[in-house]
């Protein structure tokens, strides 16, 4: 590919994929940190006024932010880093990314599998935490550490897209005809899923923000201990989550 139209490809690609991102992460953090604790407080004329009103645009804004923030992340990779930039010593940038893609692929599929059956939250989530780290020292075997974090960032936004369309907005749809009135009740188990997968969401937004920016930063790529790393800024992500979950759920930032 010509050196120019590359470059122009990597800026447009990138833009497009900061922006969809901020839309998409700004909506997710909107719905649990401000929205979640709001809906507490309707009465059934506020929900059947407010929620189909509002409902319907966020999640318009959200479920494209996802989308494009996805399928410019590929574009991205196609450009920018299958060529050779993020190749192993072992393998071609692109036999090592079309490894990762499968990868991220088939852990949305064991993430699904895993919580449609997981019953306690907490359980889960050392479950989930364990199976992370052996993605990340998997990815680190045959990967560099720039591609690792990258790869292992690609994988929970894999994850979290798939949750957006697959699991959030399908669920929303039908809480939102339930309440105008145009579809079913729902069965509380719907508002739960949706719920659930949301604050999913949520939780590894703070980790696949960072490892998105790792690779500017040559001491944590470049370590030895790189896939280390990875588990412990995805846990360092988690924490800062719950802090803003807690805080969120206090009278503070209701203060005028």
């Amino acid at each position: 590919m010509d050196s120019n139209l590359n470059e122009w490809l990597n800026l447009v690609f990138r833009w497009i994929h900061v922006l969809a991102g901020v839309m998409w992460i700004g909506h997710l953090w909107f719905f649990n940190f401000v929205n979640a604790q709001l809906a507490k407080t309707y009465d059934a004329d506020s929900r059947k006024k407010v929620v189909p009103e509002l409902m319907p645009r966020a999640l318009y804004w959200f479920r494209w932010g996802a989308a494009y923030t996805w399928v410019t992340g590929i574009l991205l990779l196609w450009v920018v880093y299958w060529p050779g930039l993020m190749g192993s010593e072992r393998m071609s940038g692109y036999a090592s990314g079309g490894i990762g893609l499968v990868i991220a692929v088939i852990a949305f599929v064991i993430y699904d599998v895993l919580w449609k059956g997981m019953k306690n939250e907490t359980t889960g989530g050392i479950v989930s935490l364990v199976l992370f780290a052996v993605l990340v020292f998997v990815f680190h075997l045959f990967m560099g550490g720039r591609a690792m974090f990258i790869y292992a960032g690609g994988t929970l936004g894999t994850i979290m897209a798939a949750n957006v369309w697959m699991r959030i907005w399908p669920n929303q749809r039908k809480i939102i005809a339930g309440v105008k009135g145009t579809g079913p009740a729902v069965d509380p188990s719907i508002p739960a899923l949706a719920a659930l997968r949301s604050k999913h969401n949520t939780y590894m937004s703070f980790p696949l923000i960072f490892f998105m920016v790792s690779n500017h930063f040559s001491t944590v790529y470049g370590s030895d201990y790189a896939w280390v790393l990875a588990i412990a800024f995805l846990i360092v992500g988690f924490g800062i989550a719950t802090f803003c979950f807690n805080k969120s759920a206090t009278p503070i930032p209701a203060k005028f």
